[in-house]
């Protein structure tokens, strides 16, 4: 087993220096064992770790072990997966205590973690007494982890900060494999001040140079060292392996390639590197010269107000409630405060209702006439978007919303993509739509990069197939219409969904729609046992106009 001993950077020295941080060298061991490419031959792999555990000694501060340590072999089904860390697990995770508390180091090695929830993907750290001393849950889970295998994938749509541990004075950060390609978190990390990032890894698929760019990218915007950890493919692969410490400039500590074996590097945690904030400035961090100039609505919807889409689910959409037309009990329908009451509130849907403008403008109101919702007259299409703005569109809800505009569709999308699902009605006018029109819907919706949070609905079946055709990946919702079976027209028009309407549906309708692979909307109900009896009968979604009342009763938030 082969060591590379490689000292730290005088860059990153030189830039501690300016820093005026304590000074404290640690050498950090980074272990690259074979990977089984059958798992036949999965001993193999898993004895090589742990002899290479019984090989460290106390001139260790720092050991890390790659991703799916206890299953370092191409696992082809969960069966394979789950068999081969119950076997290999607990004694990996001992060993590991074992080799802690011998070298008093600390050392960090993924592996599953079994929880009541299921199977996770985890990276425990054991300190140097050889307790574990906290853990971190993979936060991207690839599409075969949690579809395939079925590892425990709840934690993923609930929002977390950035998981750090700080052990012996030393910050570490965590990436695990498939976390690495998510550059927007990298910023976040950042904020957090982190001296090393710990990366438990496989990226089994990708060349060695496009590992040291994305290895010294993430040391360079995060201000800290990388040690990454991954498995070689073969000695000759050029994928894969590429375990290594980057240190906070960019500069490559070293890199083992296809290697089979170790490498060791010393370098001090808390040197940080500092560049111009800008040309002919003082030097800084440069995770704070990005944070002087960050614009946040310049980048695509993310952070903790951001929930899954359809595109996000795992499994079958939960239940919910749609606040139709907003929370339109106590704000006027179709308005921004209707729609931020309920969202504000927890509504996971909104409803609202679109036509067009003389001028082809896309506003949001329910009637095609103007006379219920405000003080103008004669039908919205036959006004011009600026003749419309000269009216009161809240003073007949109540006074304290005397001067509401018409609200056009991409304000709703400015303040609200991606918070919400939108049940977009695209209003029935017995034929298809202006292509022109149609097209700029979408146009907003791409804008706003709420394609995988929004769903069409409409009863006009020439509408449903233009939608289809323009925009075949946006989900749809067959409308009721006065004579037809709702759920045959859904059939016909490739629908995903069905909206009933009450009281033209039964037990039997329900029942034919979900059998149809469909999903079904129920509009609507401002009633507690109502909306209580609706669900007993399996309705998905719920339509209403008291938000909270029908949440509360429910409790769908």
């Amino acid at each position: 087993m082969k060591t590379h001993l490689i000292a730290v950077c005088a860059l990153a020295a030189a830039s501690f220096a300016a820093a005026g941080a304590p000074s404290r060298t640690i050498k950090a061991c980074v272990m690259q064992p074979p990977y089984a490419l059958d798992v036949a031959d999965i001993e193999k792999s898993m004895q090589w770790e742990f002899d290479a555990l019984k090989k460290c000694d106390p001139s260790l501060d720092l050991i890390v072990l790659p991703e799916a340590s206890d299953r370092q072999a191409r696992v082809g089904s969960r069966e394979q997966a789950v068999a081969a860390a119950k076997k290999y697990n607990a004694p990996l995770l001992a060993a590991c205590a074992e080799t802690a508390k011998r070298c008093q180091a600390t050392v960090f090695v993924n592996a599953l973690d079994f929880t009541p929830t299921g199977e996770r993907n985890t990276t425990f750290a054991f300190d140097k007494t050889g307790a574990c001393v906290g853990k971190y849950d993979k936060e991207h889970l690839t599409a075969g982890e949690w579809k395939k295998f079925g590892f425990d994938e709840s934690y993923m749509w609930k929002w977390t900060e950035p998981k750090i541990l700080e052990i012996d004075g030393v910050r570490y950060a965590f990436l695990t494999c498939y976390d690495f390609y998510f550059y927007e978190n990298f910023a976040n990390i950042a904020r957090l001040k982190p001296d090393v990032i710990i990366g438990c890894s496989h990226q089994r698929s990708d060349p060695h140079p496009i590992l040291e760019t994305i290895g010294k990218f993430l040391a360079y915007n995060t201000g800290a060292y990388l040690v990454r950890a991954s498995v070689s493919m073969g000695p000759n692969s050029p994928v894969g392996g590429g375990s290594m410490v980057v240190a906070p400039s960019g500069e490559m500590l070293g890199n083992m390639f296809s290697r089979v074996g170790t490498l060791t590097v010393e370098f001090d945690p808390h040197a940080k590197y500092l560049k111009p904030m800008g040309y002919g400035n003082p030097p800084g961090l440069h995770s704070t010269y990005i944070e002087v100039g960050r614009r946040p609505w310049k980048y695509r919807p993310a952070g903790s107000a951001i929930i899954p889409g359809y595109r996000d689910a795992a499994k079958a959409l939960p239940k919910r409630l749609c606040a139709h037309r907003g929370f339109s009990t106590v704000a006027p329908e179709n308005s921004l405060p209707a729609f931020g009451s309920a969202v504000a509130l927890g509504a996971n849907e909104i409803e609202f209702d679109l036509w067009w403008t003389k001028d082809g403008e896309i506003v949001s109101i329910h009637d095609a006439t103007l006379d219920r919702v405000s003080n103008g007259k004669g039908k919205v299409f036959d006004h011009t978007y600026e003749e419309l703005l000269k009216l009161d569109f809240g003073s007949k809800t109540g006074q304290h919303f005397a001067g509401l505009k018409i609200l056009r569709f991409e304000e709703i999308l400015a303040k609200l993509s991606c918070h919400t699902i939108m049940n977009i009605h695209m209003k029935d006018v017995g034929k298809e739509w202006d292509e022109a029109h149609v097209k700029k819907v979408l146009r907003l919706i791409d804008a706003y990069d709420a394609r995988g949070h929004v769903y069409f609905m409409s009863s006009c079946g020439p509408l449903q197939d233009q939608l289809a055709r323009l925009a075949p990946d946006i989900p749809r919702c067959m409308g009721y219409a006065p004579g037809k079976d709702i759920v045959d027209e859904a059939i016909k028009h490739k629908c995903q969904m069905v909206q009933l309407f009450k009281p033209y549906f039964d037990q039997a309708t329900v029942d034919r729609a979900h059998a149809a692979g469909m999903r079904v909307n129920v509009f609507w109900s401002d009633d507690p046992a109502e909306a209580k009896k609706f669900l007993d009968m399996g309705i998905d979604t719920i339509l209403t106009n008291d938000y909270l009342l029908i949440a509360n009763a429910t409790g769908l938030h």
